[in-house]
């Protein structure tokens, strides 16, 4: 590698692993409700281990939820429906314990204000089409790619669980180079070899995926590297909601305020306000604030206000922080009650934003991906 150059690591998961199935499972719960009383309260999380699911959390809702129906039907969903992958639909444990939304919580969000405290961040830059970095943008769609063509029916030796990994080498100017490593790992029958499973790899997960212009004879390969990964999903390792907040954002490239997304509804500033970053982020970059930009939220439980607004552009913008945050505060309303307001997040849409990203989504209509606040705002350049 050059001097001044550097390598940037993201990766991404399929719907299969553990960790994410506790995520969908969240996210369609809240769905399911929000469906019937979109005021609903809730704080659902999931684990999951062998032939195991435990549903835990606050719920204050009119509706009713058949928590066991959903939790079967997603699991069978993603593809667990045989007794041989040690994790099935059909026999499951499915165990409940939920109750109201603590009171305490309650009384601060009753006034609009925020659920809890805490910061969030957001971030979009001009790497790629999507407005996200380069390295987490390939994962996801690498990942997304292996779910593919074990569920179309092409490849039945795969099984659901899986992993990505993508290394991108940058120049000193920060522009993307090449790619550098690409790792990509998936649970598979017992009777198909490695150089099989290596050569199905290569030609129909990442040949389609990577541009060739990112590789070179020095970019490396690695598919499953232990050699073996026939036990998987909750069989091989246990699985939480909220384990996986870097795939769910940014990759790692952009700090991460530490709170989990799935099964939270949008009360939750964990979510919403990261949503509103992500939405404030996309637009001001596309706008031609900057070439890249951070921005952090802070909220405090029971007041409405942020308690701080944080920007950064990295040196790619001429206009001053103060600046860009009073265009920011002037344009978007960053109340919990504006952001639910403004991208209308009281409805079932969660459940798809479970697995590869909740940002950069080109094939969902997330309102906090939308670009149109940019004619409004390129009126501040």
């Amino acid at each position: 590698m050059e001097k001044n150059r550097r390598i940037f690591t993201s990766e991404s998961v399929t719907e299969g692993h553990p960790d994410k199935i506790c995520d969908q499972i969240s996210d369609a719960i809240l769905d399911d409700i929000l469906a019937q009383d979109p005021s609903s309260r809730v704080a659902c999380e999931v684990c999951a281990t062998t032939g195991l699911v435990l549903v835990m959390g606050e719920i204050t809702t009119e509706g009713y939820c058949d928590v066991q129906k959903i939790v079967r039907s997603v699991v069978n969903d993603i593809g667990y429906n045989r007794g041989k992958y040690g994790f099935d639909s059909e026999n499951l444990a499915v165990l409940v314990s939920l109750k109201e939304q603590s009171p305490d919580i309650a009384m601060g969000v009753d006034v609009d204000g925020a659920g809890d405290q805490g910061m969030m961040f957001g971030y979009a830059c001009k790497e790629t089409a999507e407005y996200m970095p380069m390295p987490i943008m390939l994962a996801h769609k690498l990942a997304r790619r292996l779910a593919e063509i074990r569920k179309n029916g092409s490849h039945k030796e795969l099984r659901p669980d899986g992993k990505t990994q993508v290394s991108v080498e940058y120049d000193e100017k920060g522009q993307v180079m090449r790619v550098d490593t690409i790792v990509v790992s998936t649970q598979h029958d017992e009777d198909v070899t490695q150089e099989e499973l290596k050569k199905t790899i290569i030609n129909e997960v990442i040949s389609p995926i990577i541009p060739k212009s990112l590789i070179d004879e020095k970019t490396k390969i690695y598919v499953n590297p232990t050699g073996r990964f026939v036990i998987g999903g909750p069989k091989g390792d246990s699985g939480l909601t909220g384990r996986k907040i870097i795939v769910d954002t940014y990759g790692g490239y952009a700090p991460h305020g530490g709170g989990s997304f799935s099964g939270k509804d949008p009360t939750k500033v964990d979510r919403s306000a990261s949503y509103m970053a992500r939405y404030v982020a996309k637009n001001m970059v596309a706008a031609g604030f900057s070439e890249r930009l951070q921005i952090q939220l802070s909220y405090a439980i029971g007041l409405a206000s942020p308690t701080s607004i944080c920007v950064d552009t990295f040196n790619t913008s001429k206009y001053s922080d103060e600046y860009l945050i009073k265009v920011i505060s002037e344009n978007f309303d960053l109340t919990p009650k504006g952001i639910i307001n403004n991208l209308d997040l009281r409805r079932p849409i969660y459940r798809k934003t479970a697995t590869y990203g909740h940002f950069g989504r080109d094939d969902l209509d997330l309102p906090w991906e939308k670009l149109d606040k940019v004619d409004t705002l390129k009126k501040y350049l």
